[in-house]
This record gives structure tokens, sequence and C-alpha cells, in this order.
């Protein structure tokens, strides 16, 4: 009896963690999506106590995946490269073979006026100086044209929507690795075309097919390395999804150095989605997808995945005899399992509906801020984008070191954490204000205006990892998987909006970078409305447990969020 309390309490326990939803996301991340049959699945279920919470397999396995963050970071910034700003006069003018007689062309090079009439038209036909061929150059995208570099980018972001949309509904019907190959191998060919396309149209269309590819690449990579992991391990790694997503903006500068062509630049972040291919027979399928969807021959092929994950954990001893009869038995439980719950079920229970609004609204401020602040470093000048990008990069990182901090040693308090430092970060950004229009020298304005961006960014980075790894907690189980789609689907609608925000930029830069900072405030004090729920350890004590053991249990960490039903393991 008193081991099989033992047992119970460790089950009842884990709960928690291993509930965490796969969830539909990004930076990122930072979009995230559900594992297929997380829901159905008893967190210590057969698979998950042979292969263990974490091992070595798993490292190898998210440390693959991980890399497909890097060309999809490429794929969003390489705006920043492609398109650097033009200097009028120096680097672009006004084609002086379209005038008239008596027809002047403005300093700005961007219209042409007639003295005697006072007419101005706007010029069209441009002559350029720039050793750089850039995205600009090819399309005359100057002057009042300079709005179609921001819609370009609404077209990538419009592909990061529907790629997360579309992943999720393809993993209903094929498996994680199979959408990840496929998404890889789309990438490529979407690539080259987006780099190669000299039209404006049609550039846009592809660019923002590759973002549909990267999005379907990163969710259902998510898919796999979540079904694999279990407790902390598993929301370590989502939080930290994004860390090469930042490695990859770090690294993006020393890739444009390469080339003197945006074509070239294209080319350059989607060809080494071709080591992705290679490292994929290192790449596991989903097992408790192949369990629940597959046929009757794929249990012996999740059989075979689990003996090699248990093989390189050094865990072979932990397979029972009757192991195929227990997979078996997990197929039919998983497959019998209660469906998600509607939408609009998730507005019942204890504040549901505060934690249906602070959610969408904060994870659709941070996301915005995510994208947004990154290319607004453009608006600090061409000739520090190399600094500065590599400072945004290395700012999310720590921001997401922060989200693990605050997750693991604060966890009751880590909302009101990420939120409360967002709030400062924010109000310190709104300082651009007091130097704006000071004169002072330029490198120390530019020192300055990246000191007071970083702050912030690192803030946003922080909360948006934090809310995608986390915000299922807050709902029970049959509700985890629609709750979090709808978070990130709402956020990743309202991110549409982030490239035109850096249009403000035009007025003045500290309008552009206050804006964003207004949203980091505003998202900062939605995060702080949600909270960590509690409930009281339901499982039988054992007197004679350990009482290290015991305190270990109680922790905020293993503690269970809902009661947990020992017949069923989720409500």
């Amino acid at each position: 009896m008193g081991q099989h309390n033992m047992a119970y309490v460790r089950e009842t326990n884990e709960a928690n963690h291993k509930e965490v939803t796969n969830q539909f996301h990004i930076p990122t991340a930072t979009e995230t999506t559900q594992t297929p049959s997380s829901s159905a699945t008893s967190p210590s279920d057969i698979i998950g106590q042979i292969i263990g919470d974490f091992g070595v397999w798993q490292l190898r396995t998210v440390l693959i995946i991980f890399l497909c963050k890097i060309p999809a970071s490429w794929f969003m910034a390489c705006i920043i490269f492609t398109a650097p700003e033009l200097y009028p006069q120096t680097e672009f003018e006004c084609d002086p073979t379209a005038l008239t007689a008596n027809q002047t062309i403005t300093p700005n090079q961007c219209y042409i006026e007639d003295p005697q009439t006072s007419n101005r038209q706007e010029c069209t036909q441009f002559l350029y100086n720039f050793d750089f061929q850039s995205l600009i150059m090819e399309f005359d995208l100057v002057c009042l044209r300079d709005i179609f570099v921001a819609w370009t980018q609404y077209w990538h972001l419009f592909g990061v929507l529907v790629g997360g949309v579309v992943a999720t509904k393809m993993m209903l019907f094929v498996s994680p690795r199979n959408v990840y190959f496929i998404g890889q191998m789309a990438q490529i060919v979407c690539g080259v075309v987006t780099g190669y396309a000299r039209d404006f149209s049609l550039h846009c269309a592809f660019r923002c097919l590759s973002a549909v590819c990267c999005a379907i690449m990163f969710t259902s990579g998510q898919a796999i390395f979540a079904d694999i992991t279990s407790g902390i391990y598993r929301i370590g790694a989502i939080i930290l999804y994004d860390t090469f997503w930042s490695l990859g903006v770090i690294f993006l500068p020393s890739l444009s150095a390469f080339f003197n062509s945006w074509t070239h630049i294209y080319l350059g972040i989607t060809f080494p989605t071709l080591f992705l291919t290679l490292l994929l027979q290192w790449t596991p399928e989903s097992p408790r997808w192949l369990l629940k969807n597959g046929c009757d021959k794929d249990v012996e092929r999740v059989e075979a995945i689990v003996r090699e994950g248990a093989s390189i954990n050094d865990r072979l001893c932990k397979i029972p005899p009757d192991f195929h009869q227990q997979l078996r038995n997990l197929r039919e439980k998983m497959r019998s399992a209660p469906a998600p719950a509607k939408w609009l079920e998730l507005w019942k229970g204890p504040r549901a509906k505060v934690h249906m609004i602070a959610a969408h609204l904060a994870l659709s401020a941070f996301i915005i801020n995510f994208m947004g602040m990154l290319l607004n470093i453009r608006s600090f000048g061409r000739d520090y984008l190399v600094p500065n990008t590599v400072a945004m990069g290395f700012s999310e990182i720590f921001g997401c070191f922060l989200a693990l901090h605050f997750t693991l040693k604060h966890n009751k308090w880590k909302w009101q954490w990420a939120g409360g430092f967002n709030i400062v970060a924010g109000l310190i950004g709104c300082l651009g204000w007091l130097f704006s229009r000071t004169e002072m020298n330029p490198e120390l304005k530019v020192t300055l205006w990246m000191i007071i961006a970083t702050i912030p960014k690192m803030g946003v980075s922080c909360a948006q990892s934090m809310i995608l790894a986390c915000m299922a907690e807050v709902m029970p189980a049959n509700k985890k998987g629609p709750y979090v789609f709808s978070v990130v689907t709402w956020a990743r609608v309202w991110l549409l909006s982030a490239p035109f925000i850096n249009v403000l930029k035009k007025i003045d830069v500290a309008l552009s970078l206050s804006s964003y900072c207004a949203l980091s405030i505003f998202g900062g004090i939605c995060t702080c409305l949600m909270l960590t729920p509690r409930s009281s350890n339901t499982a039988p004590q054992n007197q004679n447990q350990d009482p290290a053991v015991a305190k270990k249990d109680i922790s905020p960490l293993t503690k269970p969020v809902f009661t947990v039903d020992i017949s069923n393991t989720q409500l």
C-alpha cells in the first residue's frame, strides 16, 4: 500500500507539467501548436515511463529541431539588409531625362516642380549610385513608395499566420515529421523563387509562401519535441525555442556581408535548409501521434522508436515484458478520449474570462513588439544596422533565459514578475523623447537609442516565451488546445500591423519606439492579471515518506494545477 501511495503521489505531482500543451506559436515567438495526442494521453503512460522526461535522445532531437528557427528568423529579418535606406542626391536621384523645359527637381529627389505654374508631380524614374543591388533599387521603393517596404513585410507576417493554421490542420491527418519535411522542401523552392522574382506582386506572393513554409516547419517541429519531453524539461524547451531564432538574427549580418545583391541574400538564407533535411534521419516521428492516428502496423513503429530512445537514454531496463500490449492499450485509451472543448466553453470556469481576455491582449501586444522592434532598428540609421541587429539578438536571448528563471524560481508569481518587468522596461523606452531632437554626437545618440530599445525588447522576449510555454496551465486539460490555438491565432492577426507602426519614424524616431513601449506597458498590465492556479494535493500521503522527498513533491513546480482523476488522469 505504501508503494502504491508513493506512485500515486508521483503521478499526481507530475500531472501539471506533463499536461503542458504544445502550442500553435512565435519569437516568437516566437508560434506553437498542440501536440495532437497530448490531451488524450496520461502523463505517466508507458512511453513516458520508458524514455523518461529528458535524456540524450531528447536533447539531440531538440537541438536538431531548434535549428529550423534560424532560417525562419532570416526570412523575417532579411528585409533589414535587402532593403537598406538610400540617401537622396548621393545614392539616388530623380532621372533628369524625364524633365521638360523649366522643370526642376526638389532636393529630396521625390518631386518634379514647374516654378512658373507651381505644379508638382511625383518623380517615377530614378537613377541609383549604390554598390549594393537592393530591393529598393529593384522596385524603385523610394520616396512615397517607401511604404511598400512595409507592405512586403506584411505579406511575410500574413504567411506566418496562415502557416501556423495550415500546420495545425495538416497534423490532424499527416504525421508531424512528414509535415516538417514538407515545410522544408517547400521553403527551399519558394525561397529561390522569391529571390529571383522581378515583379513586385510576385515577390510579395512568394515571400508570403516562404513564410507559410517556415511556420509549418517550426510548428510541426515543436509538436515533435513536445511529445517526447515532459515536465519542466518540456516547458524549458518551449521557452528556449526562440533562442535559436535570436541566434539567426545575430548571424544574419555576417551572412549578408558575403553578398552584394538582395537576390543572393535570399539564396544564402534558403539553401541552409538543405542541411536540416540531412538531419532528418536523426529526427524521430511523434510516437503518440502515430499511436493514435496510425494504422495497426504503426504500433510496431512506435515500439521501435521508443526502444531507440530507451537505448540511447540507457533505459532499456524500463521496458516491460508486455510492452507491445501496453502500447495497444494506450492507443485505445487515446482514441476513446473526449473531444476538445468548444471555443465558447473556454469562457466558463473560475477566472476563465479574465485569463481569456488577458492572454489574448498580452500576447497580441508582445508578438507585435517582438517582430516590430527588431525591424524598427532601421530607424536608427543604416550605418549602425550590424551592431544594432546583434544587440537585439542578444537581448532576445537574455529575455528567454529570464523567462526560464521566473518560471523555475518564481513559478507562483511568474506572470507578475514578467508583467512588472515589461511595465518598467516600457517606461524606460519612452525616455527617447528626452533627446530625440537634441543636438549631440550621432554615435552617442544611436547608442542611447539602442540602450533604451534593448531593455523593452528583453522584456518582450521574456513575456512572449513565457506565455507561449505556460499559458495552457490556466485551463483544464480538455480546454488547453483550443485555448492556445485561439490566443496565438488572435495574436498573429494583430501582428500584421507591426510593419506599419515603423512608418511612424517618418514623423519622429521616438514616436515609433514609444509606440512599441506603450504596447509593452499594456501587455505587462494584462500579463499581471494572469494567475498560476493552485490546488491542494489530494493524493494520499505516505506516513513513512522521506521528508526531503515530501518537500520536493509539494514545491510549486511539481504541484498539480487541477485535481487529477486516477482513472483518466485528466478532468
